[in-house]
């Protein structure tokens, strides 16, 4: 691949994450499971090979499941497991980061590259950038006042969301897994997300400007609107777009109601309201404010919410600032710990 700025960005992060924030040095073994079935794919696969020339390079559509669970099973807990994916890989019925995950091998994985657009490559490269001093600070102190919080109110134009209740545990990604059972995950990274405790104690509205679509991917409005919750349940949202009221509908269809259950807290500054990419997985880490939408939390479990849940649909917040417990945490596009 012939060099550019942007290559050259790509390696610089992934160097500096892959040793700051998951303790990898070049002379460990690795092992990286690529495509080459989009653009982004094929950069990020070069860079990650001259970042480590060592590493043992497979191309996921030129070899075999059994071939690839040899190379796996020549790893030591320990080692670093890289899946660069246009989609998403499939070896068996469980996620590949799970299987990995449970053999105590550190993983990174950038999934679905193939929904981030040409002219989004720069911005998906620049949120790899890891700051350490920035993460390891702003994430616990956020995390600390979540975790004692008994009140919350995310304020936009003319309206504000409150919450009247304390909130579950916490949960950072922040590239410090000093405290983790697993090392790793999906990049880029930067998130500190909870949820209350008590569902029905949230009332109030929130502008949006961005919601998950039907495809998972990020649809935008240049005019934000209004969604209206009632005891922690979205009831209105008359001036939605039209893709945003058939999200809505297909919910209602199949949970009856549209619960608002995460509240999350994005970090990544290479991600703005102006500055998106349209993978919803990779702007989740959005340097603001966003929601989940549906009954489905995989690590919040609630009674009176089943076990299966079919939806967790993103979205965000045109928020003008946060205050926690009467604390202003978040303004102005960022925090102010």
């Amino acid at each position: 691949m012939k060099t550019s700025p942007l290559f050259e960005r790509a390696k610089k992060n992934i160097q500096e994450f892959v040793t700051l924030a998951i303790g990898h040095q070049p002379d460990q073994p690795a092992l990286l499971v690529f495509d080459e079935q989009s653009p982004l794919a094929k950069l990020l696969a070069e860079a990650y090979r001259l970042v480590l020339p060592d590493v043992k390079a497979l191309n996921f559509d030129q070899v075999s499941p059994e071939e690839i669970f040899v190379e796996v099973n020549v790893l030591a807990p320990k080692n670093l497991v890289i899946l660069v994916q246009s989609t998403s890989f499939r070896l068996n019925e469980f996620r590949f980061r799970i299987e990995l995950f449970n053999r105590a091998l550190k993983v990174i994985e950038h999934p679905h590259l193939s929904r981030i657009r040409a002219e989004e490559f720069s911005s998906y490269v620049e949120a790899l950038a890891y700051d350490p001093a920035y993460y390891r600070s702003v994430g616990p102190r956020l995390k600390q006042r979540i975790d004692r919080a008994r009140h919350i109110e995310v304020i936009c134009d003319g309206t504000s969301l409150i919450y009247d209740t304390p909130f579950e545990e916490a949960r950072l990604n922040i590239g410090d897994y000093s405290r983790m059972k697993n090392i790793g995950g999906q990049f880029p990274i930067g998130e500190v997300f909870t949820e209350p405790k008590a569902i029905d104690r949230v009332n109030g509205k929130i502008n949006l400007f961005a919601f998950g679509n039907q495809d998972f991917s990020v649809y935008a409005v240049e005019e934000p609107f209004s969604a209206l919750i009632e005891n922690g349940v979205l009831v209105d949202a008359p001036d939605a777009p039209t893709a945003f009221k058939a999200v809505l509908e297909e919910i209602r269809f199949h949970e009856e109601k549209v619960w608002l259950r995460e509240l999350g807290f994005g970090l990544n500054k290479a991600f703005t309201r102006e500055n998106r990419v349209s993978d919803i997985g990779a702007y989740e880490r959005m340097c603001g404010v966003h929601l989940s939408l549906g009954a489905k939390h995989s690590i919040y479990r609630k009674p009176g919410f089943p076990k299966k849940n079919r939806f967790h649909v993103d979205v965000f917040g045109a928020v003008d600032r946060v205050e926690i417990d009467g604390e202003i945490v978040y303004r102005q596009d960022r925090y102010t710990l």
